[in-house]
């Protein structure tokens, strides 16, 4: 394949878990080409699923010519397409983390050493990865990820003339972003906001929870200044089904509404009928009696 392989063995099998460790942490290009193919049939096909991602998400400055990244007339991209398509990996797939964070393991029974090029894994704190690379064209490249206290950021590198300019470079920028910016949560999903009243129901009220989670990227300090305002559904009736939307709450920051948020019902409540009414009436008459 040319650039980082394990030297792959067509009599060989190995698992999917062992690829993918392969490529996270060794950048096994003849690891990828076999992914491509065992995935889409072949490498060109795997490459127009790549493209046709890379579309989906917006990546207009991005085209793929292979599955690898190696240098070829044509195959370009962006720092902003690498970072749009790097939170989209850590968002949908956030177990790929479980691979990208691997500093040093073995394959093989122990005959293959992987060792991690990323070495802000091991010496910048919250670090979730992602991916260097580096050819004679592109020189040293960049995505890396991290966590902390709730926010994550990634900072993007791309042709810097070094590996430690682009590992320097993309401290200053994680950092730039750890010291000015928090990550506010509002609320899970499912956390009770209030309760309301319905109308035609089997009984008076339902609680009102969060839809899903709540929280914005917020410049540090200005988390004080926050105005949550609920918005209910007037005149919300039964029946009500459990995860209907009866409202929204909003979280503004000096009058500027920065996140919106469905409220839905808890739970769900019957439309009284006649036959429910009426022995709700007759047990408030029995229990007078008493």
């Amino acid at each position: 394949m040319g650039g980082s392989q394990i030297w792959l063995d067509t009599k060989e099998t190995l698992t999917v878990d062992e690829m993918l460790k392969a490529i996270c942490v060794n950048s096994a290009n003849d690891c990828v080409v076999a992914m491509a193919e065992y995935i889409a049939g072949s490498e060109e096909a795997f490459v127009q699923m790549m493209n046709d991602k890379a579309y989906e998400l917006g990546m207009s400055d991005t085209t793929f010519k292979n599955c690898h990244g190696l240098d070829e007339d044509g195959h370009v991209t962006s720092s902003y397409d690498i970072a749009v398509i790097s939170r989209e990996l850590l968002t949908k797939y956030p177990e790929i983390t479980n691979y990208t964070t691997i500093w040093m393991d073995t394959l093989r029974d122990g005959e293959t050493q992987l060792s991690n090029t990323n070495r802000l894994i091991k010496n910048y704190s919250g670090a979730t990865g992602l991916k260097t690379g580096s050819t004679s064209l592109a020189l040293y490249n960049l995505s890396a990820s991290a966590t902390r206290d709730g926010l994550s950021l990634i900072a993007v590198i791309m042709k810097a003339p070094s590996t430690k300019v682009r590992f320097s470079e993309a401290t200053k920028l994680l950092d730039y972003g750890f010291n000015n910016f928090s990550y506010q949560s509002f609320g899970k999903a499912g956390d009770l906001i209030q309760t309301a009243n319905i109308y035609k129901g089997i009984q008076a009220t339902i609680p009102v929870v969060l839809e899903s989670d709540a929280g914005i990227l917020l410049a540090k300090g200005s988390e004080k200044n926050i105005e949550q305002t609920v918005t209910l559904d007037e005149n919300i009736s039964a029946p009500i089904t459990s995860g209907q939307k009866v409202g929204e709450v909003s979280f503004s920051l000096d009058g500027e509404v920065l996140a919106t948020v469905n409220l839905v019902s808890q739970i769900s409540v019957d439309k009284i009928d006649l036959a429910t009414m009426s022995t709700k009436v007759f047990s408030s008459w029995f229990n007078l009696l008493r």
